[in-house]
């Protein structure tokens, strides 16, 4: 296929990487240097010098970007997006964005005879290098289907949750939970060392017992321990998607007491660690307020 790929982050430079592999490729980020960086490094790639350009000739174009907003920002315009795509044209959005705004850039691209999936994923860089992801899929079942193959590249796991927008209804309830086992675990295991516990030994004995999770069995052994802590995920990123989940719990009627609160942590957290900080920084601020190191 022809595809276009807009958002040279750090998920969506390996994401387009294994798309360059498969497929014709072209290439567009806001930062325009990433994009000469990466089309001078990839073999079957070129940089696109627009958003048009990006879409012209295309028959899919994947967007990766930090918010919906910015992906609805790209399409209007004599330089956007829809003025390249083509009808019967598919826009697969892999940004973790929000269910309103996804609805109405379905709609506008409808009238125009071009399909729409939002497909945000689990899974980071790492696996995104591996071509592991697992993608969250919002559409009908015959643009999900296209979108299947799309996505393959970097895709382990691809599921259709239901309609536009239910793809970043499942991610936003995915990080909203990630949130609230970073936050918990960072007591929790404070608590531990400060009481004198080895912290390796407390996270082998959780990782055996019912308190586990994908943050005490990975992220802390392989990045908290090590004392490694590499930056992969900004913490304003992770805030603003458990606000999506916030808002979508409003939306719906249901009250969200517990996750609720860790949106208000995430918030203040945000504010005091800047825009730079990463998604684990929670943990090194309860490590200092506690005076230990969770390390071993």
């Amino acid at each position: 296929m022809r595809i276009g790929f807009a958002g040279l982050g750090a998920i969506g430079t390996p994401m387009a990487a294994r798309c360059a592999a498969v497929h014709q490729l072209a290439v567009w980020n806001r930062t325009a240097e990433r994009a000469t960086e990466f089309a001078k490094a990839t073999p079957g790639s070129r940089q696109a010098i627009s958003p048009r350009d990006l879409a012209e000739g295309a028959d899919a174009i994947i967007t990766c970007l930090p918010t919906s907003a910015q992906v609805e920002a790209l399409l209007e315009g004599p330089d956007g997006l829809l003025a390249g795509m083509t009808q019967g044209s598919i826009l697969v959005d892999c940004t973790s964005g929000d269910a309103a705004t996804s609805r109405r850039i379905a709609e506008r691209l409808a009238t125009l005879g071009i399909a729409f999936v939002d497909a945000p994923l689990s899974g980071g860089p790492p696996l995104a290098i591996q071509g592991k992801l697992t993608v969250m899929c919002g559409g009908s079942p015959a643009d999900v289907e296209r979108a299947t193959q799309v996505v393959a590249p970097f895709a382990a796991k691809v599921v259709r949750m239901g309609p536009v927008g239910a793809g970043h209804a499942m991610k936003a309830a995915n990080n909203a939970l990630l949130a609230a086992n970073i936050l918990t675990l960072a007591e929790a295991l404070v608590t531990l060392a400060k009481a004198g516990i080895a912290p390796r030994d407390a996270v082998d004995v959780l990782n055996a017992s019912s308190g586990r999770s994908f943050v005490s069995e990975v992220l802390i052994p392989d990045r908290v321990l090590s004392g490694t802590w590499p930056r992969l995920f900004r913490m304003a990123l992770l805030e603003k998607d458990i606000g999506i989940f916030h808002d979508l719990a409003g939306e719906v009627g249901v009250a969200d007491p517990v996750l609720g609160f860790s949106r208000e942590q995430c918030r203040a957290l945000r504010a005091a660690l800047g825009e730079s900080a990463d998604y684990l920084d929670p943990i090194r601020v309860a490590e200092q307020a506690a005076g230990v190191e969770l390390r071993g």
